[in-house]
């Protein structure tokens, strides 16, 4: 699969080219699907020249078949990281590059916050597992640092025992390196570090990755492997099932591992933690963003000015 330049075809491969060039293992996953679906819609289009015109005929289909803006601005995200390195690497012209690159996204309707689990619910979450299993209490250990930390899942995944380690009297996970290669240290609560000594216990594990994939029966630990992200997404989304049958679905909760950093967010908010601080935790580069997480709304009967301790009497 070959892109022409002026000089003509070569033998790179510009899916590979993309792919090198990023290094979240979850924008790896997402930008080789999306350059695979563009590659698969240009050729039966007949490969015309990759131009502007192109892409923008591209977009149109997407939103035809019903794709949400997020899902065709990652494309289209994917699609201009594809012909810069193509530009780069002499398999497409650099003027046509620029051109396919300012190929505008489509404009976001509203905006989706999201879900939150309550106190209760993320209570009765973190007590689904069966903890007499060393599956079990793997899962627990699992969802604390998700709920207890506010974890990314691939943060979560990449977790090893270097991580944890004391700081100013209390259990925190050090020097984690999150988005963008920001570097932060998140403290983590005693009920956290007490379930994940529980599962580390059990397992007898001592170094390496925090959380690894058990055996079929879930009796033994994979000890030299890491868990994968879709593992994390089954076990949020398995107990998810289990926590409010009794006032929703029969089908539960329909929870992914990022609505637990929601859930982190919101309970601290909730328990009167500042925002700033919460913003750290999560290691979001703007609080803007950690509103949205928060779903801030605007409390016209308690508002921060009611709280300055100013008037005009004076001492």
């Amino acid at each position: 699969m070959t892109l022409v330049s002026q000089t003509g075809p070569t033998d790179i491969d510009p899916i590979q080219l993309v792919l090198d060039s990023v290094t979240s293992p979850l924008t790896k996953v997402a930008y080789q699907k999306a350059l695979g679906d563009f590659f698969t819609w240009w050729g039966g289009q007949g490969r015309p020249p990759l131009t502007k015109a192109v892409v923008q005929r591209y977009v149109a289909v997407l939103l035809e078949q019903g794709r949400s803006s997020s899902s065709v601005n990652v494309r289209l995200s994917a699609i201009r990281k594809l012909v810069r390195e193509a530009a780069d690497n002499g398999q497409l012209a650099s003027f046509e590059a620029e051109s396919i690159a300012r190929v505008r996204g489509v404009k976001k309707q509203g905006r989706r916050t999201g879900a939150w689990l309550s106190r209760a619910q993320a209570q009765e979450l973190l007590l689904a597992p069966d903890t007499s299993t060393l599956r079990g209490l793997r899962d627990r250990a699992l969802l604390a640092v998700l709920l207890g930390c506010g974890l990314r899942r691939s943060e979560l995944v990449n977790l090893t025992f270097t991580h944890l380690q004391q700081r100013e009297g209390r259990w925190v996970v050090l020097d984690l390196i999150g988005k963008h290669g920001r570097t932060r240290t998140v403290p983590m609560p005693g009920w956290c570090k007490a379930a994940v000594d529980a599962w580390t216990s059990a397992a007898a594990l001592s170094g390496g990755h925090l959380f690894r994939p058990t055996s079929p029966r879930g009796s033994r630990v994979l000890a030299r492997q890491q868990l994968s992200h879709e593992a994390v997404a089954l076990i949020v989304r398995k107990y998810g099932q289990q926590v409010g049958r009794a006032d929703l679905t029969p089908e539960g909760l329909q929870l992914a591992p990022h609505d637990l950093r929601r859930t982190f967010a919101k309970l601290a908010h909730k328990g009167g933690a500042p925002i700033d601080q919460i913003q750290l935790s999560l290691g979001h580069a703007s609080i803007q963003t950690t509103e949205v997480y928060l779903g801030v709304d605007q409390n016209l009967e308690s508002a921060p000015c009611d709280v300055l301790g100013l008037s005009l009497k004076g001492h």
